[in-house]
């Protein structure tokens, strides 16, 4: 007799918008290729072509089944279905760059002087050094997640950077030991929620940019994005400069390139550019919940640009901090400094674009 789901782990995604956008084409990592010698050969050049083409790329055929997805979309809705007194319990010390927890609505201002609707929350990497205190609806399940975390380094993550080595000349497991998972690093899983706005507050944004979340660039090596249908994701060409919807894909990631990646090959990675926009009409009225995962290098991981025959023969030996004749910051430094910019509660829209957050690196907003 088939065992029933428990109710925790049933969730419903919104209907896919019917509304003609200007969707990103994007290229597709198939990691069903990997096993095979020629294929991995082949993979690592077409994810070098799609990242310096495009920067954003789905992966498909990762090996983890949509029902353990499912799930994490299901805890994830569960514990913003908590009061926000209980949540708020678990609220990270943001203003001096802790990140891990809970992070409530209302941080920035957006256009026509609206607060923001996003909420995070963030579980760490369980390598033994981020031990904290968990809502009743996480710790429960805490050995679940804590598979599903582990599994996107062994199947995904692991994957991707031994491509990226293969591409840049490199030995395979170059940036695998860079990325670890038993090394002290700010890796994390995260729950994030953008509430949705009435129609009043959204005439009002849309009345200046109609942004809910400024274009920015992402602090470490990859983003991890697991497919959910409300369209509001967009991506900045790297060679035109357009704005272009992502579209969500059946059975896939979608990933992007970070600033530590950046970094470490003297910009010839560069870290993509993308914001989020008020949803189309047909799914502006629903709230849009992701699950995503950000991979960063050891924390005492020096940020300079890595020795590649690829990059000598090229000409990109040097980062911005090495041209200015700047420190180069270890990775736990630069998230320090970034996420204190980022999560600093401002009081005017773009407030802060533009400050310097390390010698050689000023914090953007990009239009």
């Amino acid at each position: 007799m088939p065992i029933a789901v428990p109710e925790v782990f049933k969730y419903d995604y919104v209907p896919e918008t019917k509304e003609d956008l200007d969707w990103a084409d994007l290229p597709t990592i198939d990691l069903s290729k990997f096993s095979n010698p020629q294929g991995k050969k082949e993979l690592a050049q077409e994810l070098i072509e799609a990242i310096r083409t495009k920067g954003f790329f789905y992966v498909i055929n990762f090996g983890i089944p949509q029902e353990k997805v499912d799930r994490q979309f299901s805890l994830g809705n569960q514990f913003y279905d908590l009061p926000l007194e209980e949540k708020s319990k678990y609220t990270a010390d943001l203003d001096n760059g802790a990140f891990n927890g809970y992070k409530p609505a209302g941080r920035n201002i957006l256009a026509g002087g609206i607060r923001d609707r996003i909420e995070h929350y963030n579980i760490p990497k369980f390598d033994g050094y981020h031990e904290r205190d968990q809502p009743d609806i996480i710790r429960e399940n805490i050995g679940e997640i804590e598979e599903f975390a582990r599994s996107l380094h062994t199947n995904v993550l692991d994957p991707l950077h031994a491509l990226i080595a293969i591409a840049l000349e490199l030995p395979e497991d170059y940036f695998i030991n860079l990325h670890k998972y038993e090394n002290p690093s700010e890796d994390h899983l995260r729950y994030m929620m953008y509430r949705h706005f009435t129609p009043e507050q959204i005439e009002q944004i849309q009345s200046d940019d109609g942004v809910y979340s400024l274009g920015h660039t992402d602090l470490g090596t990859l983003t991890l994005l697991f497919r959910q249908p409300v369209a509001a994701l967009q991506i900045k060409d790297h060679a035109t400069g357009d704005w272009k919807w992502a579209k969500p894909l059946n059975g896939s990631l979608t990933v992007n390139t970070c600033d530590a990646l950046s970094f470490l090959t003297g910009g010839y990675i560069k870290s993509t550019v993308h914001r989020v926009q008020i949803p189309p009409k047909d799914q502006n009225q629903f709230d849009r919940l992701g699950l995503l995962y950000f991979a960063r290098p050891s924390n005492d991981l020096p940020l300079a640009t890595i020795k590649s025959p690829l990059l000598e023969r090229e000409g990109f030996t040097q980062n911005e901090f090495e041209k200015g004749n700047h420190k180069v910051p270890t990775m736990g430094e630069f998230v320090k400094v970034k996420q204190i910019w980022q999560q600093v509660k401002r009081n005017a829209h773009r407030e802060s674009d533009g400050a310097e957050i390390a010698p050689g690196f000023k914090g953007k907003y990009h239009d």
